[in-house]
């Protein structure tokens, strides 16, 4: 296993999703495995482009992959769920069409030919893979902390890039799991958000809030865990709308207060630490 693992950022994990940065930092610091930001990258464009004629909208990723291969890596890890997405998808169609690998390297004039050398993995998929070395880092287990899961979509469509089985995951419960929160089932777990309908149709997006919060909450979750930015800030803020009031975590929080570690957990809309306070994990 590697000694520490290139990290791509992104943009959002600078202002927004600041809190789910800082703690995932903590946690691989801890666990041995240190994050290092790369020297140089492109915001990953947000999207994939769904048409398969269109070669401008991969060049950011593909400039990304590059500048892991000149720092000699061949790893780039991302915390973000649309991050992964895209440039898992752009390194997938590099590898699996010449031309467009061949029109990609005419492209980008300023950096070396890609050579395809590098692999994209979401944090999820590097911690599924140091279970044991997690288990013996929780330090203050969070007993008796309700809390369901959600991925929404972007790790598990299509399948191509899934990181898991698209209708039944299980590899962030099974993370959760070591933390000794008690895991509460969520039916609808891998369905959308409204994603980034809440730009201009926030009632599309507090239609799904209500649903896939509601359902949590009927279920006996008291909080929600989850891995994207955009997932977070929709189940988040827009729970103003609803009657409903559950923290939603991103899942490396409650990892870093396992650990016995301080997140910082400074961006949340409905405060957390009034239920971990409740719960006795906070003082």
């Amino acid at each position: 296993m590697e000694d520490s693992y290139l990290y791509y950022p992104g943009c959002t994990l600078k202002t927004k999703a600041s809190d789910y940065e800082d703690s995932a930092m903590k946690v691989m610091e801890a666990l041995g495995k240190p994050l290092v930001e790369m020297d140089d990258w492109y915001c990953c464009g947000a999207v994939q482009s769904l048409a398969t004629d269109d070669i401008m909208h991969q060049i950011a990723p593909i400039r990304t992959m590059c500048c892991a291969q000149e720092q000699g890596e061949d790893t780039v890890v991302t915390l973000c769920d649309m991050c992964y997405n895209v440039l898992k998808q752009a390194n997938e169609r590099m590898k699996e069409n010449e031309d467009d690998l061949e029109t990609m390297n005419e492209f980008l004039t300023e950096d070396p030919d890609y050579e395809l050398g590098v692999e994209v993995y979401h944090i999820l998929q590097i911690l599924s893979d140091m279970k044991g070395e997690i288990e013996k880092a929780v330090k203050e287990p969070l007993d008796g902390l309700k809390v369901a899961s959600y991925y929404g979509c972007m790790l598990l469509r299509p399948d191509t890039v899934a990181i898991d089985d698209g209708e039944d995951p299980s590899i962030m419960e099974d993370i959760l799991e070591l933390t000794g929160v008690e895991l509460i089932e969520n039916e609808k777990r891998t369905e959308c958000c409204g994603s980034y309908h809440t730009v201009n149709r926030a009632d599309i997006v507090e239609k799904r809030v209500k649903e896939i919060v509601g359902h949590a909450k009927e279920d006996g979750a008291e909080a929600i865990a989850l891995s994207c930015p955009l997932c977070q800030f929709n189940l988040d803020f827009h729970q103003r709308a609803t009657e409903f009031d559950l923290p939603v975590f991103y899942f490396t929080e409650l990892l870093a207060l396992a650990m016995g570690l301080e997140p910082e957990m400074k961006k949340h809309k409905i405060d957390p630490k009034s239920l971990l306070e409740k719960k006795e994990i906070m003082e």
